[in-house]
């Protein structure tokens, strides 16, 4: 296949904004899907994603269009899956924005143009859903415009559901987006040098193209510049000085890229030698790890064997093909050309999204750039109902984590819960996707802990430790220091409700880093405690935004803080699985609210029970569950004081011996009963 008739790009746009359905139309336009098969959301394969109306995982598909072959990969609109979507960002040279045009620019939006300036994407805004009654096409021109600093004309105004604009959209991928030989090589360094010595510009550059020009130490000026466009610091004015001032500089997607790899990088036959870019990959029952792979040089030939280089994993490339949006075999696959490869691997984690694939036998020197491996920030504790299912829990989760390769877990074991998982998360949503497949796929009773965040400790002799869940905090005598996890995050709302926002963020422990306006929308960064918007913080920002404010974070850094350990002794037994880390300035209030919700979901038993929340050795809450009391003198008929005496004494000794040796039932509810605080 000619490079040159190769188009490759992504659709980006926050959650629920139509990015499957625009897809769903280009797919059933181009004829890639017969009308026999085509069915809603046809790339959002999983029924979570169907019933949710999210996607959760990357979907590619191969489409023609007008003698040209158009490669689409749906991406995540979640900030749970922000690198996944800056993976698929760097497989591609063009990205189609979609815009909800009742809901307009939103927190995800604002992310995801960020990623796609710093890969140097031809951007294509869209504005869908045109057709509803709600749609406020002008006011979210004038946003994307403000943003973009593009043209008004340049909008296309489309719908999902009827197909409006949609062939628009494809003319004008085929028309404006650079082929992928235009990136040839994707070198991590750029042009240094006088005018004189970069290549000459071909074709015209976009008034809303990024300005990212060649020079490494102009381009991260131009990014805080573009940073500065999407929050209304610069001008559309100002936008277009900046733009025509670069109009003569080499941009990577408008130039032919200098050829600056040595003779390591060329084959015996003087051809470049294989990177490829892994940008999804999950486990088949069947056929083992599949890879979604862009190629960037040389080929992949069917059956050949392959080397992933930061996992230092060799593998086989069993079938080689690209997907329509079935798997189509080929003979191999060719660069420019995005695909699939079939491996002989066990699982994902051989193989990680961001690696370079290359050939084992004249492998690459250098890998594509970007990669790193993504942690886990999230933690909640795993366990099964009856102790019965706990082989079947981790087989589940151990089959889930071979397509997974960011989920994390270990044994956990609790005296009053039995055997179970501490599982790591990418976020709150992931958290949740993982918990409701255990319990679909794998029919599972599961009782959660509350999700806590990892933290890092200093201890007294200068040893650091990184814990997950407050009962691994060593003795803290012992300790000299502890570190939790910050983010930065952004909030996009109305501006009449900014006042709301603001103390909410403050009773997070939170602070305001800058405030700006898009149109009739206010931008609010922030930064704040991650365990603080753990739990209700998403909930009550939706309260009392009635709905219209859009949340997005990313992981700042860690930061020393005057963190205790809070504990919660049921009938004076301390239990692990509730505890939980906190600043000590809230540990008074938290203690009393928490007590008091146990105290709602704990049943009253035939003895007292205290529920007490302690710092140490100190008790700072305490609420008392009273006892069921049979009215032992219900069959006494005369008023003699001392037969009633008796038989109170008599219950009273029998309640102490109960509360002495009773075991207290705690259900299941108790271990989540800070997920919602305040409900």
């Amino acid at each position: 296949m000619n490079p040159d008739k190769i188009r490759n790009f992504c659709i980006i746009a926050h959650i629920d904004h139509g990015k499957s359905t625009i897809a769903d139309r280009m797919m059933e336009l181009t004829g890639t899907v017969s009308q026999r098969e085509m069915k809603s959301q046809l790339l959002d394969s999983m029924e979570l994603e169907r019933e949710k109306g999210i996607t959760i995982k990357l979907t590619p598909v191969q489409m023609h269009w007008k003698d040209y072959v158009l490669n689409l990969i749906d991406t995540p609109g979640h900030v749970d899956f922000s690198y996944e979507v800056s993976r698929s960002l760097q497989a591609v040279e063009a990205a189609v924005l979609v815009v909800d045009a009742t809901q307009g620019i939103q927190a995800q939006t604002l992310a995801n143009v960020y990623l796609a300036l710093e890969q140097d994407l031809y951007i294509i805004p869209v504005i869908n859903k045109v057709d509803l009654p709600a749609a406020d096409v002008e006011k979210v021109i004038a946003q994307i415009v403000n943003l973009l600093g593009c043209k008004p004309e340049e909008i296309i105004l489309a719908s999902g559901k009827t197909g409006q604009g949609v062939p628009e959209i494809l003319d004008r991928i085929i028309t404006k987006a650079p082929a992928p030989t235009l990136r040839a090589a994707y070198q991590p360094t750029f042009f240094s040098g006088d005018a004189t010595s970069r290549p000459v510009v071909t074709g015209e550059t976009s008034s809303f193209r990024s300005p990212l020009v060649a020079d490494a130490p102009e381009k991260e000026s131009q990014l805080a510049s573009a940073r500065n466009i999407a929050m209304g610091s610069i001008s559309v004015e100002e936008l277009s000085q900046v733009t025509t001032e670069n109009a003569g500089r080499a941009t990577p997607a408008t130039a032919g890229w200098r050829d600056d790899r040595s003779s390591t990088e060329m084959d015996a036959h003087s051809r470049p030698r294989t990177r490829a870019l892994i940008f999804d990959s999950y486990f088949d029952d069947y056929r083992g790890v599949v890879l979604y792979v862009r190629i960037f040089e040389g080929i992949i030939p069917k059956n050949s064997e392959i080397r992933m280089m930061a996992a230092g994993t060799n593998g086989l490339a069993l079938e080689v093909g690209a997907l329509t949006p079935k798997m189509a075999p080929t003979a191999s696959l060719e660069e420019g050309s995005i695909g699939y490869i079939v491996t002989n691997l066990k699982t994902t984690r051989e193989a990680k999204v961001g690696d370079t694939v290359t050939l084992a036998k004249t492998p690459a020197t250098t890998p594509l750039p970007g990669y790193r491996n993504v942690l886990p920030f999230v933690y909640a504790g795993f366990f099964p109902v009856s102790n019965d299912q706990y082989q079947d829990l981790k087989d589940a989760v151990e089959k889930l984590a071979m397509s997974d390769s960011a989920l994390h877990f270990e044994p956990e074991n609790s005296p009053v819960l039995g055997f179970g998982l501490r599982i790591g998360f990418l976020g709150l949503l992931h958290m949740d996707i993982i918990r409701e497949r255990l319990e679909r796929e794998f029919n599972l009773d599961l009782v959660i802990t509350n999700p806590s965040t990892n933290y890092e400790v200093t201890l007294a002799n200068g040893e650091n430790l990184n814990i997950r869940s407050a009962a691994d905090l060593p003795d803290i005598s012992t300790v000299q220091e502890i570190r939790e996890p910050w983010v930065k995050g952004e909030i996009i709302l109305p501006q009449t409700m900014i006042g709301g926002v603001l103390n909410l963020i403050n009773e997070k422990r939170g602070h305001q880093t800058n405030l700006s306006y898009i149109e009739d929308r206010a931008v609010i960064d922030f930064e704040a405690p991650m365990a603080n918007l753990l739990t209700d913080f998403y909930d009550q920002l939706k309260s009392i935004t009635s709905g219209y404010a859009s949340f997005n974070y990313e992981l700042s850094d860690y930061r020393a803080e005057d963190l205790v350990r809070l504990d919660f002794l049921v009938g004076g037994q301390r239990i692990d699985a509730l505890s939980l880390m906190c600043h000590r300035s809230e540990a008074d209030a938290l203690g009393r609210e928490i007590t008091k919700k146990l105290k709602t979901v704990i049943p009253r038993q035939n003895f007292e029970v205290a529920l007490q929340a302690a710092i140490g050795a100190k008790i700072i809450a305490r609420e008392t569950i009273g006892a069921y009391r049979k009215d032992v003198t219900v069959k006494i008929h005369t008023g003699d004081r001392d037969r009633k005496a008796k038989l109170l004494e008599k219950q009273k000794k029998g309640k102490a011996r109960m509360k002495r040796f009773g075991k207290i039932d705690i259900p299941s509810e108790a271990f989540t009963v800070m997920l919602k605080r305040d409900s």
